[in-house]
């Protein structure tokens, strides 16, 4: 359904979920937006990563850091955001991020188009009390999305940046 009033989403509004590491709260989706692009807001605990190194195929996304100091590996190069920076992740780029910080910290992620907030809805929806979720399982889900994973960056990304991953970050 495409917005065709004005609205507003409060601070404690929207559908918010686990993602393993990290949470979500949706907060535009692609039918909200008209398909031009999707907002999710991803709190984070202290040094929390966020990803695996990836990279997306169909959409760019921007990280707009609302608190909290967030690292990110865009390419090659290691760079750090601050409340009111803007980082920039185009597609085809290799790239993750985390929390840099022994605070929670909070970003708002634009993506545009609009519909990978369907990864996150169906990450969501994947049963976390027994453990983490296969990475056989997340692949198949993450190829639905144009999404590839490099699920053995994850112990180099933990180590080099004092991070957790998992379950034991939230």
């Amino acid at each position: 359904m495409q917005m065709t009033a004005a609205s507003v989403l409060g601070p404690q509004e929207g559908r918010a979920g686990d993602l393993a590491s990290i949470g979500v709260r949706f907060m535009v989706s692609r039918e909200e937006s008209g398909g031009g692009f999707s907002l999710v807001e991803h709190p984070m605990p202290p040094r929390a990563l966020g990803a695996p190194l990836h990279r997306h195929s169909r959409e760019d996304e921007y990280s707009f850091v609302l608190e909290g100091r967030v690292g990110a590996l865009l390419g090659d190069a290691v760079v750090y955001g601050e409340p009111g920076d803007l980082m920039f992740k185009p597609r085809g780029q290799w790239h993750t991020f985390w929390n840099a910080g022994d605070e929670p910290a909070r970003l708002l992620e634009i993506i545009s188009p609009g519909g990978f907030e369907g990864y996150f809805e169906e990450m969501t929806g994947l049963p976390l009390d027994a453990g983490p979720p296969d990475p056989a399982q997340i692949a198949a889900i993450a190829a639905r999305y144009g999404l590839e994973l490099d699920f053995e960056s994850i112990p180099r990304l933990v180590t080099d940046h004092g991070l957790t991953f998992g379950l034991g970050g939230r």
